[in-house]
Order: structure tokens, then C-alpha cells, then sequence
């Protein structure tokens, strides 16, 4: 049995603190209120002696929840703390880590505990607290009870049933969840409505990954527009007084790293670990850049590298855009000893009518406390090993890169609204558009607008090939691929597997956007 207790705050220039106190006892966690209240008085005090600013807190790891007899089972239920919605998960509102491995099951009972008139802001007014959860990047069934983001909605009250079926020869990697209500999307995910997903076995493609320390890194944005501490706030992460577009508002929101604002990152000289870091972020990219050093690419939203292209399984790079809702696998190695080295985001010129999106630090790296040892090697062997032997899925995609696209998207924006081929978004509406599952398809996204706009589509991955009509250097296969304002990007849509037959979208996902209509069914059938 002991007693944690958990710092969070915003940096050097404030001494507000909010700590969590967990009395933890055979593996099990639950939130004490007023038991022990003097303890945790003197752990705060030599708390608050030796730390002193956001900077000493140490990134913290969330709660994981794995599968037994190859179901991953839990609750989540959605509240509003503190005038901001959350996940609540056994007590305490931290959006676990959902780990499956390939041939689970997810039964996930959903609670819509939020108020029946809320006091927040939507895009689309007023609000009417629903809410429900999308399996972002999954290759998974589009109609209900699983990832069905169309029919099924909570209202407050309202309880949902998810069974995801994952299947057997689905690629491991990096995945999240986030609630997707139209008109209700961004001010929820921008509260922090969101949370990791592993699928195990990316070891089969990358091996020295299971011998590493695991990392998972929710980033996500943090509204600052209204906080009376926002100066203090930007200077604590080093926001530059200069952005690097021609952007004329104030920057907005700064980035969090599991829930904190420039934690420590514990990493030995030379060590190398395995970081997985999903930009949860509803509507801010990342330019990411590790001082000094170097990524060591093993995966890309979710796609092993190695399984689309086996003689390549890593990728080494210095740096890596993120569109809002991407992910990044990769290997680091920890600076030398005695260098300052931070995680940070480059600036991000998002275009003449886009938002501040400006270089900051999300965390400081420091040598490993001496008592970290242990908790480190405990990690590596947290998680499920798949002894399988890996699937690999090369595709020559050469003659579909010569033919014209079989559908173009283009994205429009005006005063009254976002659009995807002239037409905003209605639940009652139509697909725009239909393919017969068990094909590729060419198609070419068109940003006809001044801003970037990040392109996603549920349940599929695609490559992403030329920008603007020139060959990418790096061709990628994700599920959400940054626009360039006034351009086009051209990709090859796989959609041969046959689990995803049914009714799905496709949509910009700055999520402000897609609530406002920049969102289109598509009809696999």
C-alpha cells in the first residue's frame, strides 16, 4: 500500500497546484477525498520544496486496461468536471489505454453523465451534451454496436453498448478514441474527450521494440483563449513573440502531455526507448523535433512501415508533421549526459485564414531518477508479445497513380460555413459517394481554400503518393493526411477489406470544421 500524489500545473510563474491523491493496493487505484488528508498536506509541502514548477513533474502514465480471454473489457462514462467534459474511468478522469491484440473483442459500456443543458459553447448551438465514441483508424465495422459514429447517440441518461470486433490479421500500432457528435466534436475532444489505443505485436515488424521502454503520449491542446494566466502559460512552454505565418489572432492553445503542460521525460544517455505519441489535439497540428537527435520511425498512424514495404521497417527522420489525429511510433535515444535536450513542435504556418499554430516545448528530457530502473524494465514486459510471424501487404500501386481519380474532394470554406463538393454535412443525407469493398481506388483531395485542412476517412488507410501534383520524396500510408491550403494531395484508398461493409464518413478533422459541415458519408458496400 502507498500514497501518490500527482502534480500538475502550468509552469515555473505559477504555484497553483492540483494534486490527485490514489491509495494503490494490489494493483487497483480508488480516489480518497478525506482519508489521510494530513499526509497528503506534508506530501504536498515537500512537494511543493522541492519542485516548485511544472517542469519537475515527471510525465505520467496512464491507467491500461488489457484483454482477458481475448475481450477488453470496461466503462467509460462522460462528465463535466469542473466546467469542462471528461472521461471518468473507476473514479478519476484519466482516459485509460485501451491494449488489444489482434482477434479481440472491446465491450465498452458508455455513460452519457453529462448535464442536460450544458453551459459550454458549440459550433452548432445550442448544445445538446450528445455524445458517443469513434475508434479512430481501426479497420473495423462501420455499423453499430461498433464503430458507429452515425446512429448511435447518447443523450444525458443515455447509456451506449460498443462490441468492436478486431480482426485476426489487423496491422498493430497506435490507435485512439474520441467522442465524434456532430455540432459537438471539438469542444469535447478540446476538453480532452480522448484516449490511446494499442494493438500488440508491432514487435513481429520492428523486434528490438519489445526489449525497449514503452512510451504512449497523449498530446492534446488546451483552450487558453479566456485563462488569466495564458501569458504566464506561453512563456512557460516558449512560445515565441513571432509566429511563422501570416496569422493575425492570438494564440489560442497550448499543448498538454497526458494531461500536463512540459513534464519531464526520463531517458538514460544512449538509451533507446519506444515512444508512441497521437496528436489528440481537436483542431492544432505538431511539427515534432526531438533536440539534438533523431526519430527512428517504426510506425505511422497506426501502419507498421515494414508492413507495406518489408525491406524498409524504420525510417530515420528529424523532424515530423503530424496532422491533428496522426500518430507517431518511433525510437529515440537519449541525449548525452549533461545536454538540455526538449520534445518540442515546430511552428506550423497553417495559411492566410488558418490558426496560430506556434513552435513550443511539450517536454524537457532528464536522466532517469535511481529508483527508475526497476519501473522501467517492469514496462518492456507490460504488454502482450504476439509470437506470430508478421503479414506483410505490398501493393504495386504504380497503374492506379496513372489513371485519373475515381472521386476528387474538395474542400470549400465562406462565412456561413464548411464544405466537402459544395455541400455541408446532414445527418439525414445521402452518401456522396459509394465503392465496392474489395477494390483501390485513386483519389485526389483539393484544398481550394486559405488554410490546411487535414483529410481523415474512417476504417481505412490509404497512401498518401504527390502533393500538389508532384511525387512525395517519402510516400506514406496513414489515415489522415495533412491539404495544403490551395493545393491537392493524391492518394490510393485500400478498401479491400471486407469488414468494413456499411455507412461511414469522411471529413477535414479540424473538428471545428467538421461540425460546421466539412463532413461527407461514404457508402462501402
Amino acid at each position: 500500500m502507498r500514497l501518490v500524489a500527482l502534480v500538475t500545473g502550468s509552469g515555473m510563474n505559477h504555484m497553483k497546484r492540483c494534486f490527485e491523491v490514489r491509495l494503490e493496493k494490489n494493483g487497483s487505484s480508488m480516489t480518497q477525498q478525506n482519508k489521510y488528508a494530513g499526509i497528503l498536506f506534508f506530501s504536498v509541502y515537500i512537494l511543493l520544496a522541492a519542485c516548485g514548477s511544472a517542469q519537475t513533474v515527471a510525465v505520467p502514465e496512464p491507467p491500461q486496461v488489457w484483454a482477458r480471454n481475448h475481450v477488453v473489457s470496461l466503462t467509460l462514462d462522460a462528465v463535466n468536471e469542473d466546467g469542462r467534459d471528461a472521461f471518468a474511468f473507476e473514479g478519476e478522469t484519466v482516459a485509460p489505454v485501451i491494449r488489444a491484440s489482434p482477434g479481440d473483442s472491446l465491450r465498452i459500456t458508455y455513460g452519457n453523465h453529462l448535464p442536460p443543458k450544458s453551459a459550454e459553447t458549440c459550433a452548432i448551438n445550442p448544445c445538446m451534451d450528445m455524445t458517443n465514441l469513434h475508434f479512430h483508424g481501426l479497420t473495423v465495422s462501420p455499423d453499430a454496436p461498433q464503430d458507429d459514429v452515425l446512429t448511435m447517440l447518447a443523450k444525458p441518461g443515455q447509456v451506449l453498448h460498443y462490441s468492436v470486433e478486431i480482426p485476426r490479421d489487423h496491422p498493430p500500432g497506435l490507435f485512439w478514441y474520441h467522442t465524434h457528435p456532430h455540432g459537438e466534436s471539438h469542444r469535447q475532444v478540446l476538453d480532452g474527450m480522448s484516449g490511446a489505443i494499442v494493438i500488440e505485436g508491432i514487435e513481429r515488424y520492428v523486434p528490438e521494440v519489445s526489449q525497449l521502454r514503452e512510451r504512449v503520449m497523449v498530446v492534446r491542446g488546451r483552450s487558453i483563449e479566456h485563462d488569466p494566466n495564458a501569458s504566464a502559460l506561453m512563456r512557460d512552454v516558449e512560445i515565441p513573440a513571432k509566429g511563422c505565418g501570416g496569422e493575425a489572432e492570438k494564440v489560442e492553445e497550448i499543448f498538454t502531455v497526458n494531461g500536463v503542460i512540459r513534464p519531464q521525460i526520463e531517458i538514460a544517455p544512449k538509451e533507446r526507448q519506444f515512444w508512441r505519441i497521437v496528436n489528440a489535439s481537436a483542431d492544432r497540428y505538431l511539427d515534432l523535433q526531438l533536440d539534438g537527435e533523431r526519430f527512428e520511425v517504426v510506425a505511422l498512424d497506426g501502419m507498421p512501415l515494414a508492413y507495406r514495404d518489408p525491406k524498409h521497417p524504420t525510417q530515420a527522420t528529424e523532424h515530423l508533421l503530424v496532422a491533428p489525429a496522426g500518430r507517431l511510433e518511433a525510437i529515440v535515444i537519449g541525449p548525452p549526459s549533461g545536454a538540455h535536450r526538449t520534445l518540442r513542435t515546430l511552428c506550423v504556418n497553417t495559411g492566410p485564414a488558418g490558426d496560430p499554430n506556434p513552435e513550443m516545448v511539450l517536454a524537457d528530457l532528464v536522466p532517469p531518477r535511481p529508483d527508475q530502473f526497476k519501473a522501467d524494465s517492469l514496462s518492456r514486459h507490460a504488454h502482450a508479445i504476439d509470437h506470430r510471424p508478421p503479414i506483410f501487404k505490398p501493393i504495386d500501386v504504380e497503374p492506379l497513380k496513372k489513371t485519373p481519380p475515381d472521386f476528387i474532394v474538395t474542400f470549400t470554406e465562406d462565412k456561413n460555413g464548411f464544405y466537402i463538393n459544395g455541400r455541408k454535412f446532414s445527418p439525414d443525407a445521402s452518401a456522396m459517394t459509394s465503392v465496392r469493398v474489395g477494390t483501390y481506388q485513386h483519389w485526389r483531395i483539393v484544398n481550394a481554400t486559405a488554410e490546411l485542412h487535414p483529410f481523415h476517412i474512417h476504417q481505412v488507410h490509404f497512401l498518401a503518393y504527390a502533393q500538389n501534383g508532384a511525387r512525395l520524396p517519402d510516400p506514406a500510408w496513414l489515415d489522415t493526411v495533412n491539404v495544403p491550403f490551395g493545393g491537392s494531395v493524391d492518394v490510393v484508398l485500400d478498401f479491400t477489406d471486407p469488414v468494413i461493409r456499411g455507412m461511414s464518413v469522411f471529413h477535414c478533422h479540424l473538428l471545428n470544421h467538421e461540425d460546421k459541415g466539412m463532413m461527407a458519408k461514404i457508402l462501402f458496400r
